[in-house]
């Protein structure tokens, strides 16, 4: 896809330089502009199919790299690595922009960044869309996650290399990918490292408060700033069919929490949903059509 947005900075209260892609809403209307929050060892790429058509639909778009991400700066203090320093870092973003109210969409730790905002400034957070996560998880998916982040660096060589690494513990989350598909992934997942190898687009430090902690620090505790924001906000949860860290236990105890909460699931996929699935779509835009 050509470049449709523009390349925006801002700085983090503790001086990083921290990077979100700019799509300008299509109609010029004054709707409400949506923040885009990628995972946890992703980036903004990752909205590079859904976030040019909400654009269209009349509403801008930042999707940003979260600290250690993408094009943002590596914290020199690994501690910073957590989402409560994340969802400071997005809300200075508004600050900066002159944003006083946007519409979250949140990917995995996104989501996790949507509701450690919604609890810091409850107004900034007009409405949310949670991507496959809520305050619960399944707690061996976790750990496979925190086991991954903190494994040595992969050396990899080619492109081709790079899809077959992804595929290599994606298939289950994507099973009906193509080649062509798998070769995208990897576009959006490595960068070229400056000796011309390719390396994981994300600060391998980002596993240090895991070594620390332990896995349940990716996920604080999260559920009255979740039950706060659904009772007051409208919330969209989108699960992945074949999901294995938001399981069909956490959700129903987030639905019975939030009997008022949309929810759609994604068939075909684990996690996380990209969203430009046509079940994603046909779920995210008449959401967004109910919001200012």
């Amino acid at each position: 896809m050509s470049q449709t947005f523009a390349e925006r900075r801002w700085t983090s209260s503790d001086g990083l330089c921290l990077y979100a892609r700019d799509y300008a809403a299509a109609s010029g209307t004054a709707k409400l502009p949506v923040i885009a929050i990628h995972g946890l060892t992703r980036n903004s790429a990752d909205f590079d199919a859904i976030a040019p058509l909400i654009a269209q639909s009349g509403r801008r778009v930042l999707a940003v790299d979260i600290r250690g991400r993408g094009q943002s700066d590596r914290a020199p203090d690994p501690v910073t690595y957590q989402p409560a320093t994340y969802a400071q870092d997005v809300l200075a973003l508004l600050n900066q922009s002159g944003i006083e109210r946007a519409v979250f969409l949140g990917t995995s730790m996104g989501g996790l960044i949507t509701l450690a905002a919604s609890g810091l400034r409850p107004k900034a957070v007009a409405a949310a869309i949670l991507n496959d996560i809520g305050p619960d998880v399944v707690s061996e998916t976790l750990t496979a996650i925190a086991d991954y982040i903190c494994a040595p660096p992969v050396e990899i060589a080619t492109w081709d290399e790079a899809a077959a690494y992804i595929r290599s513990f994606q298939s289950a989350n994507f099973p009906r990918y193509t080649d062509a598909d798998w070769d995208s992934f990897a576009r959006r997942t490595f960068r070229v490292g400056t000796d011309g190898s390719l390396v994981l687009d994300y600060d391998p430090d980002i596993a240090v408060p895991v070594h620390a902690d332990g896995p349940k620090v990716m996920v604080p505790p999260l559920w009255p700033q979740f039950r706060r924001l659904a009772k007051q906000r409208p919330v969209l949860l989108v699960r992945g069919e074949l999901s294995k860290l938001l399981g069909p236990t956490q959700v129903a105890k987030m639905r019975k929490r939030a009997p008022k909460m949309d929810f759609v699931e994604v068939p075909g996929v684990g996690h996380a949903p990209m969203l430009d699935e046509p079940e994603a779509k046909a779920a995210i835009f008449p959401f967004l059509s109910e919001l200012p």
